[in-house]
């Protein structure tokens, strides 16, 4: 049995949270949709918001902290995010949103979750301040995440490469963007190197990481409007013939396993966190 499982709940447009469990670590990332969604997406694969050890949030963008404050309210965990996403919550500070947060100025900031070290690293999108997430687990395995990338930056390529699995962003297909509805100054914001990553551009970066040792690689983050699953899978799976790589595509709805099951059950009661730097709230 694999040492543990890595899922999105839902990944798209209109909303975005994954899923990290090793035998003494259950990890969000990120709270996109609803609370009740949120919640019946954990549910479906049999994990409850009170066992969760911490929540990790990569920016302040909507889809991706939409049902923190309702959550919060119900469930005190963890939710570490940099003070400069927090600023979101500055003119009306959500009480119990706020009893919970874990801030940072250094968007490299480290911390430990059970036996899982999780690192942050900044990535290149236009909202306040975004991090993606580098996971080693105790047997060395590392795991990352990226999306909301609008190029593959220097500390974006550091961090994913020679991950065993990534989940990595395939925004849209640029034909399909410029020959859209969107506005064209939208348009050229998704396409700028702090917009989003392509089908094109995420395939790339896969064959590069393909020669580094990656073994799974999610495709996440899809748009709604200017891509299909089956062009973004296309497009990297033509890179990465006879490699081995497990390639997938997440779901913008449903849960989209990368790999594993949990090897332990996890304890009911949350686990300490270790923290290389905090800030106050603002």
């Amino acid at each position: 049995m694999l040492p543990y499982r890595f899922c999105t709940l839902y990944s798209g447009s209109t909303g975005n949270a994954a899923y990290l469990e090793t035998p003494h670590a259950r990890i969000l990332i990120d709270a996109g949709k609803c609370a009740k969604t949120l919640i019946a997406s954990l549910g479906s694969i049999g994990v409850t918001p009170d066992s969760l050890n911490a929540i990790l949030v990569t920016h302040d963008h909507h889809d991706h902290v939409a049902s923190l404050e309702v959550l919060a309210k119900k469930y005190p965990i963890p939710v570490h995010m940099l003070y400069q996403s927090a600023l979101i919550y500055k003119r009306n500070p959500p009480e119990a949103l706020c009893a919970c947060l874990q801030l940072y100025n250094d968007p490299h900031y480290s911390i430990t979750v059970g036996d899982v070290k999780v690192s942050a690293f900044p990535t290149p999108h236009d909202s306040r301040a975004s991090v993606g997430y580098c996971f080693e687990l105790s047997d060395g395995t590392r795991i990352g995440y990226a999306t909301d990338i609008g190029h593959v930056s220097r500390e974006v390529r550091e961090n994913l490469t020679g991950c065993e699995s990534v989940v990595l962003e395939s925004n849209h297909d640029v034909e399909m963007l410029f020959s859209g509805p969107y506005p064209y100054d939208l348009k050229l914001r998704i396409r700028s190197d702090h917009g989003h990553l392509s089908n094109r551009d995420a395939a790339d970066f896969a064959a590069e990481l393909a020669e580094k040792g990656t073994r799974h690689i999610l495709l996440a983050h899809l748009s709604e409007q200017n891509n299909y699953p089956d062009l973004a899978y296309d497009e990297t799976a033509s890179v990465l013939a006879g490699t081995g790589v497990d390639l997938r595509v997440a779901s913008p709805a449903d849960v989209t396993m990368l790999i594993g099951e949990a090897a332990a059950p996890i304890p009911k009661t949350p686990l300490p966190v270790s923290v290389s730097e905090e800030v106050t709230v603002p």
